[in-house]
Parts: structure tokens; C-alpha cells; sequence
């Protein structure tokens, strides 16, 4: 199970960016895929997450309405367009993947396979 997630860059408030992961060693039937963050000095963030089929996301709040995960099976890629990017969205994301998303206390816990990150930078 191998992860790799881009996209990431500098981006001007209320820009947009869209990261791509890129997924290999199995397929999008298999697994569910999160996004995750952290930003310096703060700790890793679950920000997202699809099932294994597709048909169930959730976010967390402080990126509702603005973010949206999606997957292309054919591309065996989970996308996670950002829309009104703000300085607080500043971190490093990464996907995951493991076999449900979970969660404890309403924050996505972390998952098995975790790929590395991209660097998403938003400042004018």
C-alpha cells in the first residue's frame, strides 16, 4: 500500500488548490482514504475522509463548505479540493488509508497507511 499526495503550494487567501493522492498497491474498493494536516506548532488534524465505496464523507467543521473529497477509480486518486483557502489552512497534508474511517470524539483518528505530505502555504 503505497500513498502519495500533491498538489500542494502557495496560494493567496480565498485562492483555490487541489491536492491529488495517488494511490497504488490497492484499489479504492479496499480502503477508505483520509486527509489529515498539521501545521507548525499544532497537532495532526483529520480534515476529511471517504468510505471505501465512495458514498459516505464527512468533514470537519472548520473546513465544511469550502473543501470537497472526491476519488476517480479509474485514476486510483482521492482528490480534496479547497475553495476560500485562509492562512489558517497553512500545514502539511497527507492521506491516509486504512479500512473505515474512524473516529473517537468526533476527530478522524489516524490511519495505518499514511503517505507524505505536501506543503499547502496560503499568505498573500
Amino acid at each position: 500500500v503505497q500513498l502519495q499526495a500533491s498538489g500542494g503550494g502557495l496560494v493567496q487567501p480565498g485562492g483555490s488548490l487541489r491536492l491529488s493522492c495517488a494511490a497504488s498497491g490497492f484499489t479504492l474498493d479496499d480502503y477508505a482514504i483520509g486527509w489529515f494536516r498539521r501545521a507548525p506548532g499544532k497537532e495532526r488534524e483529520g480534515i476529511s475522509c471517504i468510505s471505501r465505496n465512495g458514498g459516505s464523507t464527512r468533514y470537519v467543521d472548520s473546513v465544511k463548505g469550502r473543501f470537497t473529497i472526491s476519488t476517480d477509480n479509474v485514476q486510483n486518486t482521492v482528490y480534496l479540493q479547497m475553495n476560500s483557502l485562509k492562512p489558517e489552512d497553512t500545514a502539511v497534508y497527507y492521506c491516509a488509508a486504512d479500512l473505515f474511517c474512524s473516529y473517537s470524539s468526533g476527530s478522524l483518528q489516524d490511519m495505518r497507511y499514511r503517505g507524505k505530505g505536501t506543503q499547502v502555504t496560503v499568505s498573500s
